[in-house]
């Protein structure tokens, strides 16, 4: 296997485990968001659904850069 070769498959590696923590941090940031709403704190709530848009927005870069790493 080449040098690039083995680069690539490390960097992959490494970015499906940062995918798994942006997937573990959403479903926080989701828990949150929903006793944010359920106890009136609807504006924060607000910054929270914000918050989860970017990190879907992100783990789909990421999801696309290991996709064409592993090709």
């Amino acid at each position: 296997m080449s040098v690039n070769s083995e680069a690539k498959i490390a960097t992959a590696d490494a970015l499906t485990l940062l995918l798994h923590n942006q997937h573990a941090l959403a479903a926080a940031i989701e828990k949150v968001t929903k006793w944010l709403s359920e106890n009136g704190v609807g504006n924060v709530a607000a910054n929270a659904m914000t918050a989860m848009e970017t990190l879907d927005t992100n783990a789909q870069g990421i999801t696309d850069a290991i996709m064409r790493l592993r090709l």
